[in-house]
């Protein structure tokens, strides 16, 4: 099997999947409760947080845990609407978002807020000057993913975020962070975010788990109600395992950013070395992309269609991303492609396990599903 769909999710740790356990078998107490267990278990949930907190550079009280960076979005999102919404009903985003952003806010579109969407430019790209002057007075959060799920692109979100807040500190800054978490150099000073969305199972940790950053001194109002965990913010009973498979997860790949990056750039620039052979076939580039993510264009192939040949070959890719099941990216659209384009792109995600060879497999059943499946459709 070769597995290029680490986007969708990665295969978690041993490190993770030991901890998980663990804490099932050993420590499954109740967090909130006084007693000893329940203090052991409040401190394998501190001892993530100090992990998770350190890697982004920043205290462990400004360090949320949630079921998942769907909920992160949306408790980041909301929150700001209630906060700041009653006064300021204008927010400013991306074409490019993740569905766990562009869904919230074209509900608060729909219910009184005005939008403003930032598209790529016509090189393909998003300019930090359309972000910053679509941002005025009466605006309440800004929203930019860094680096887009589907393509790779990196976007300007710290240069943007930073002018944003020297022309008006009080809008609340968010950013999607689940594919750049853990994979590029980053801390919250650096994005000059309020809020930072992550995820436990895009890190080769355990899914139901996710964590929001809350910058010290920004409010954050609930979502949901109850017992009043995660300091009134996130109430529920704290999911102890995935959070310290998390924890876990951070904690074993923390020391590694640099070295993974590097290895991914060199796996990723080898893939459009080979695609460059092969006739029809396109690596779609940005002058910043993230090298765990590369979008490939295949002409006269439908996505789903080559989608489904690679697995037959044990080769696992995406058309897009894994939310969308195989609906037409309006992602893609956004940037620019025709209709054809779209539905001739699927997209490779790399991790630390991907070889050389396993590019070269690819490549090579890429060749025979040309050879084939247009023959097909002819």
């Amino acid at each position: 099997m070769i597995y290029f769909d680490n986007a969708a999710t990665t295969k978690p740790c041993e490190e993770a999947a030991k901890a998980v356990c663990e804490a099932m078998r050993d420590n499954w107490a109740n967090p909130s409760s006084l007693h000893g267990l329940g203090l052991k278990a409040e401190q394998a949930v501190s001892s993530a947080r100090e992990i998770i907190a350190k890697t982004l550079d920043t205290d462990s009280e400004c360090i949320y845990f949630t079921s998942g960076a769907t909920e992160s979005n949306n408790l980041a999102i909301f929150s700001a609407a209630k906060t700041l919404g009653r006064h300021k009903k204008k927010i400013v985003t991306t074409k490019i978002e993740h569905p766990s952003v562009s869904q919230p806010i074209k509900y608060l579109e729909e219910n009184g807020f005005e939008v403003v969407y930032v598209s790529p430019d016509k090189s393909g790209e998003i300019n930090p000057a359309d972000i910053i002057s679509a941002v005025d007075e009466n605006t309440c959060l800004v929203t930019c993913q860094l680096v887009n799920n589907e393509t790779g692109y990196i976007l300007p979100v710290a240069k943007a975020f930073k002018a944003i807040k020297r022309l008006y500190p009080n809008v609340m800054t968010h950013s999607d962070c689940v594919q750049g978490f853990m994979k590029l150099n980053i801390t919250a000073r650096s994005l000059n975010a309020d809020l930072i969305s992550l995820s436990g199972h895009k890190i080769y940790g355990p899914k139901g788990v996710g964590a929001l950053y809350v910058k010290r001194g920004v409010r954050v109002l609930p979502v949901n109600y109850g017992g009043g965990q995660e300091k009134k913010i996130r109430s529920g009973t704290e999911a102890v395992p995935n959070i310290s498979g998390f924890g876990a997860a951070v904690e074993t790949f923390s020391n590694s950013i640099e070295k993974r990056f590097e290895k991914m750039s060199e796996l990723k620039g080898y893939l459009g070395e080979q695609i460059e052979s092969v006739e029809g076939v396109s690596l779609n580039r940005f002058s910043e992309s993230s090298p765990y993510i590369a979008s490939v264009t295949v002409n006269n192939i439908k996505s789903e269609t080559l989608l489904h040949y690679l697995e037959m070959n044990g080769i696992y890719v995406s058309s897009g991303s894994a939310c969308s099941k195989g609906k037409k990216s309006d992602v893609l659209k956004a940037f620019g492609y025709d209709d054809k384009a779209v539905d001739s792109t699927i997209r490779l995600s790399f991790s630390h396990e991907n070889k050389m060879s396993e590019i070269d497999e690819f490549i090579r059943q890429i060749k025979n599903a040309k050879a084939e499946l247009i023959k097909i459709k002819q």
